[in-house]
């Protein structure tokens, strides 16, 4: 398997919008690049929009308006067989009755490769999954993660240059969804090919990806890195939907340089102001759990503990703060007592937390839960 049969391509989303017949929008008009050999993650709750893009660019959808290029090229007419493209489904799909080869090979017949052929090129496949001694195997005698690696396989079989992936490993319990992350990536930098890959799960987009795009209501509201989209978000709601935050909600008082002070229910407080809001706009101050500490600063306040959950090397506690504040706050376990603890003096650092411009949030998970 050569590098040059492996290699990725860029992917080009230029003004694209898909429009149901019904009328509802799932996809804004949108202009997004993912490079060629990236590991892209689109990352948004059910119903955003992004299992419309994968779809989009793999064939299924065409879109209402704009363009999809592939390595430069117009996917204009050019359905899904015809398309630099293999798409994972959440389900897998394996033949339960064919053995592992010949369902990697499965694409490879369907192109009149000979048999000796493509069972040497599923040997090649199953070596790179760490399934080479599987081949002979039904799907049924192997683990969730094997049949996972299976599809992948089968995927890579055909060599595309883009790998479309839909939620692959939403059916796994949690340890081994966390296996199969390193797998998928290193999978990834081995081929060079374009990984796409759709998920709900922060988690997931944060440890694969090169860059991810958050996506809501059919719009990408941001795309960087992890470190980015975790340390800067661009929008109230990738704050709220990027990992756990406190949030502030109030109407800034007075700008400083780069900060800036915002009036809240819990009194004025002072923070990082990136998008450079101005005096009387209204604002959302956010910041992390892990950011949140106990004794004096700048931002503090008293509060009632209403539940600690130890998690072995981390504490997670929650709080109320006499304004009515739900507080969240993430402690490294440093061995101290701890458990006797009803009332406690926390806060941050301004330059630990950001304010920006009001606006649509993520659900919290207290707010799914209290359904």
């Amino acid at each position: 398997m050569s590098d040059a049969t492996m290699r990725g391509q860029d992917v080009h989303l230029q003004a694209m919008q898909v429009t149901y017949p019904n009328g509802f929008t799932a996809v804004q008009p949108t202009d997004l690049h993912i490079r060629a050999g990236e590991f892209f993650s689109i990352l948004g709750p059910s119903g955003c929009g992004k299992t419309t893009i994968l779809r989009t660019v793999s064939g299924f959808v065409e879109p209402s308006h704009g363009q999809v290029l592939i390595g430069g090229a117009d996917m204009r007419g050019i359905g899904p067989n015809g398309r630099p493209t293999a798409l994972i489904f959440q389900n897998l799909a394996l033949f339960p009755l064919m053995p592992v080869w010949e369902n990697v090979a499965f694409g490879l017949e369907a192109r009149g490769v000979g048999k000796a052929a493509r069972r040497q090129k599923a040997q090649e496949l199953l070596e790179l999954v760490a399934l080479g001694d599987q081949g002979e195997k039904l799907p049924s005698e192997l683990s969730g993660g094997q049949r996972q690696r299976v599809a992948i396989a089968r995927a890579l079989a055909v060599e595309p240059a883009v790998l479309l992936l839909d939620e692959p490993l939403s059916a796994l319990d949690l340890k081994l969804r966390q296996h199969m992350r390193a797998e998928l990536r290193e999978i990834q930098q081995k081929t060079g090919v374009t990984f796409i890959y759709i998920t709900h799960d922060q988690g997931e987009a944060l440890t694969m990806s090169d860059r991810i795009a958050v996506m809501n209501a059919g719009v990408i509201e941001q795309v960087g890195s992890g470190d980015e989209i975790y340390s800067d978000p661009a929008s109230a709601f990738v704050a709220s939907f990027v990992g756990e935050v406190n949030n502030f909600a109030g109407r800034i008082a007075a700008t400083e340089g780069e900060m800036a002070r915002i009036d809240t229910a819990s009194g004025q407080l002072l923070a990082r102001n990136p998008r450079g809001l101005a005096v009387g706009d209204q604002a959302i101050l956010f910041v992390r759990p892990e950011q949140m500490g106990f004794g004096e600063f700048r931002n503090t306040f008293d509060a009632r503990l209403t539940r600690r959950d130890l998690e072995g090397a981390f504490i997670n506690y929650e709080f109320v703060t006499d304004a009515g504040q739900h507080l969240v706050v993430h402690q490294t376990n440093h061995g101290a007592p701890g458990g006797e603890m009803t009332r406690a003096r926390v806060g941050f650092d301004p330059g630990s937390a950001l304010v920006l411009p009001e606006g649509p949030m993520a659900r919290t998970g207290r707010e799914l839960a209290a359904q």
